[in-house]
């Protein structure tokens, strides 16, 4: 696994060895930054984009937000198998100082309270398994944690049946192998 563009292109990024964390492959990673930069549904500048990475496993997308000039990346792990190389993937930048990684737990119920950035992407790569994404979804609506014009990108396994809180807009579903991304922002915006 490499990053695809910008400042680090071509650098590798560690994975982990056990089977519990899923990657995020290389051609859909591609396919939703080739969306981000080239849609005419909704505008997002990665040069100056704050970025929340929900469920980060290794950091993929977000290094690769970080490579392209993202202005900062939170990512948020707890997976104490992954925590580790996710450390160490964003150490091998050497120059890159514009991020956090937050070693915890999403379902607290105080975790998205305490969040002290408003972000113009939040990236949501839950395991496939967890089923209770309305959950998630209005606790970023209720903490007020995504930029009017922010968007949030999901990604998921093509046979979820995922509900969203009717505030979200589906502003693009696009399938990838067994992955499918949804793209969505506020309701009315």
């Amino acid at each position: 696994m490499r990053i695809i563009s910008g400042n680090f292109k071509g650098k590798h990024i560690l994975q982990p060895k056990d089977s519990k964390t899923r990657p995020l492959k290389d051609l859909t990673k591609e396919s939703i930054f080739n969306i981000i930069n080239h849609t005419n549904k909704f505008e997002i500048n990665l040069q100056n984009c704050k970025v929340l990475d929900l469920f980060s496993g290794i950091g993929s997308f977000g290094i690769e937000c970080l490579s392209r000039g993202a202005k900062k990346v939170v990512f948020v792990e707890n997976y104490i198998n992954v925590v580790p190389i996710l450390k160490k993937n964003l150490i091998n930048l050497f120059t890159v100082k514009n991020y956090e990684i937050l070693n915890k737990d999403i379902y607290k119920s105080d975790f998205f309270s305490k969040l002290e950035t408003k972000f113009d992407l939040i990236f949501l790569d839950p395991p496939y398994k967890y089923k209770n994404l309305e959950i998630l979804f209005n606790k970023i609506k209720e903490n007020n944690i995504l930029n009017k014009n922010g968007i949030i990108i999901l990604h998921r396994h093509k046979k979820e049946r995922d509900i969203f809180p009717p505030q979200f807009n589906i502003i693009e579903k696009k399938k990838y192998g067994i992955s499918k991304i949804f793209f969505l922002n506020y309701l009315n915006q």
